[in-house]
């Protein structure tokens, strides 16, 4: 198992960074947490707020079992303990938008326990460069409102739509040394959580935001303090936040200064991290079991019923693609980064195999090619999202099974996507007037007058310059408008040219 070598480089030798991440991913459910208000992105301030979100007097919490559901099925996917007896706590502090004056969380008794994730930490060598990070806990807990102050010049506002959302805190070990490894264990997690269906991935929308811990040490030596970067929304920023915050506490040492357990935040225009509060004297959040919920015992049944819930995960399905389908590592592993796109060529695939015969091996490579390589080609080229509407999973098999078939060239099938997708063609009576020709004696003779035109290329051939073979097969596909059989014009010309 491979492991990044990152090291910062200061005035006095070589430092050592510790990272340790807790993500909080927004929970998938219609509901909230304790209560029966909607969850739903982008909604008008404080019109998903129930008497319970508001903390209204007399208000009781009921626990939404599919909050529970969806945390145990993500402990399972991460290889993590299942907590058959949890409970939930009352973290005590006053904040404008915390109605109740406390948050609902697990401090003591988390719902999942210790669980792994294994990381890929290059991409062109997916089996070569890996690491295991562990996971420390995941509990579940209730969110805060949101306060806006850009609404008003003197005030700010309080919406509470975000109260009482049900989130997952997924904390990490401090297994990661390098901004690579934080940020390859944010996206693989992020990837498991979207195959589970257990949070939507969103980051962009705080659905999934992650506190970045981060520490230096001279290599070997005990850890230095950490701080906290709070809320922090991209894979990249995480990557970005750990090199700033590094580089900032190897200098602070270095100049004889001292490294404050703080909170801090990420300006990313700035590219650097700023004090937010002191953590020195820790908070007395008073921590006593919340007295309106009993513990959360789970029955074997349930645990097993979660279990088996659970799709094919991204691990198992990479090895499948490898092993099954023949792919490359690098293949199978670009194609399973997203379920969209894992969705999509086991799709695609099924339906070359159902419309050509042929067996999935014989047809997997091209149809992980044309999703991961020529048809981005094509999208780039025409100007246009891969949501556009003509760009149809049909639309694609179509295509995929002319060249599989040898009805039509590769090449040929991205001409006509791009026409279909920009203009009016009719895709398949494309294919059909584009149908290429196999006629040996009508490629034999063009290719008897490209050889004819190119005497002087033809004695390079034959000097050595085996290079020009490829300007042969060009201009004879040129001269045939991309009609002939490359297959055929390639034995042609072997045959011609001994």
């Amino acid at each position: 198992m491979a492991m990044s070598n990152y090291r910062i480089q200061g005035e006095t030798g070589e430092w050592e960074v510790v990272i340790g991440l807790e993500v909080h991913a927004q929970v998938t459910s219609q509901s909230k947490l304790f209560s029966g208000a909607a969850t739903a992105f982008g909604a008008e301030p404080n019109s998903q707020v129930s008497l319970v979100d508001a903390a209204m007097p007399g208000m009781l919490p009921v626990l939404n079992g599919e909050c529970i559901r969806q945390a145990v099925r993500t402990g399972i996917a991460v290889g993590a303990q299942i907590n058959k007896w949890s409970r939930f706590d009352r973290k005590n502090y006053f904040y404008a938008d915390l109605p109740q004056g406390y948050q609902i969380s697990q401090l003591y008794h988390p719902i999942v326990g210790e669980g792994e994730i294994e990381v890929i930490l290059d991409d062109k060598d997916p089996e070569g460069s890996t690491k295991t990070i562990g996971i420390e806990r995941i509990h579940v807990e209730q969110d805060a409102g949101k306060l806006m102050h850009d609404q008003h010049p003197t005030m700010s506002y309080v919406d509470l739509n975000r109260s009482g959302v049900a989130l997952m805190e997924i904390v990490s070990r401090p297994d990661m040394r390098s901004p690579i490894e934080a940020g390859a264990y944010l996206a693989k997690l992020r990837q498991i959580l979207r195959y589970v269906g257990s949070c939507d991935g969103n980051m962009d929308q705080g659905s999934m935001r992650a506190d970045v811990n981060v520490s230096v040490r001279r290599p070997s030596e005990p850890f230095g303090t950490r701080t906290e970067t709070k809320n922090v929304n991209s894979v990249r920023f995480v990557m970005a936040v750990v090199e700033s915050e590094a580089r900032r506490q190897v200098d602070l040492i270095e100049d004889g200064g001292t490294v404050v357990q703080e909170t801090r935040l990420y300006d990313p225009d700035k590219n650097e991290t700023r004090s937010m509060r002191s953590k020195e004297d820790a908070h007395d959040y008073r921590y006593f079991p919340d007295p309106d919920l009993l513990p959360l015992v789970l029955a074997d049944s349930f645990v097993d019923e979660c279990r088996a819930s659970l799709p094919e995960l991204p691990d198992a399905k990479r090895h499948r693609y490898e092993t099954a389908l023949g792919l490359s590592a690098y293949d199978a592993a670009q194609l399973t980064l997203e379920v969209e796109t894992y969705q999509q060529f086991e799709e695609m695939l099924a339906a070359v195999v159902a419309e050509s015969g042929k067996d999935q091996r014989d047809v997997a490579k091209r149809v992980a090619n044309w999703i991961l390589s020529e048809r981005p080609g094509v999208l780039r080229s025409a100007g246009v999202a891969v949501d556009h509407p003509k760009n149809t999973p049909a639309a694609n098999v179509a295509l995929i099974v002319a060249v599989s078939e040898g009805v039509i060239s590769g090449g040929k099938a991205k001409e006509i996507l791009q026409a279909y997708l920009t203009t009016d063609t009719d895709l398949t009576a494309e294919i059909a007037s584009n149908k290429q020709t196999s006629d040996t004696g009508a490629i034999e003779a063009v290719i008897a007058k490209v050889l004819a035109d190119n005497a002087d290329k033809v004695e390079q051939y034959k000097a050595g310059k085996e290079a020009l073979f490829g300007f042969f097969v060009g201009q004879t596909m040129k001269a045939m408008q991309g009609k002939a059989n490359p297959a055929v014009v390639n034995d042609l010309l072997k045959k011609v040219l001994g």
